[in-house]
């Protein structure tokens, strides 16, 4: 493992492990978080920050689960679901993303994903996506969901993070006035 805690692929598990699991993520906290929480969870866990390096572990090393952030820097998670597919047929794949909406969730499961997680997930969900199988009843709700204010503080931080902390591009994307988003970026986070 590296100083970025990624597992280079000398360390890779081996070929066909039934238990390994691919995280793709640019999200370097998030990734780690989610990484450290499945390996809890008896996963062997390889985690890439871009679809160039998950492509090298795919083939590699095809992973038996994956989850897949729909935008990571150098493309789409959608991307490696065919890779994946192609390398390994009985894998199980979710997506992650911090974008919600209908027609990105199509594309998902129609590329072959299992299920679609809006982001922040916690490992829990991520888990009982990849175990769930066909006709089993959803999954039930977390124990301690986050409020909606949370909820709408994170997708703000986030897509101020990728507009490169630019206040006034943020705003434009998220169609409020600039002050506004002033006042809630210099507000301390809600509660969960």
């Amino acid at each position: 493992m590296d100083t970025h805690g990624h597992i280079g692929l000398a360390e890779l598990p081996p070929r066909d492990a039934p238990n390994s699991l691919l995280i793709v993520d640019d999200d370097t906290a998030f990734r780690n978080r989610l990484a450290r929480a499945m390996e809890k969870r008896g996963y062997a866990v390889m985690a890439a920050e871009s679809v160039a390096e998950a492509q090298a572990m795919i083939r590699q090393s095809p992973p038996a689960y994956a989850v897949l952030d729909l935008r990571v820097e150098d493309g789409n998670g959608l991307d490696l679901v065919p890779a994946i597919q192609t390398a390994r047929d009985d894998a199980r794949i979710v997506m992650l993303t911090g974008y919600g909406n209908i027609a990105t969730a199509v594309a998902a499961v129609k590329a072959g994903a299992v299920d679609y997680i809006a982001k922040p997930a916690d490992a829990d969900q991520v888990d009982a996506a990849l175990k769930a199988r066909e006709g089993q009843a959803l999954p039930p709700p977390p124990d301690h969901p986050m409020s909606a204010d949370r909820v709408r503080w994170e997708h703000i931080q986030r897509v101020f993070e990728q507009c490169d902390r630019n206040v006034s591009e943020t705003a434009r994307r998220l169609r409020m006035h600039r002050r506004t988003l002033q006042r809630i970026l210099n507000k301390h986070a809600p509660r969960p």
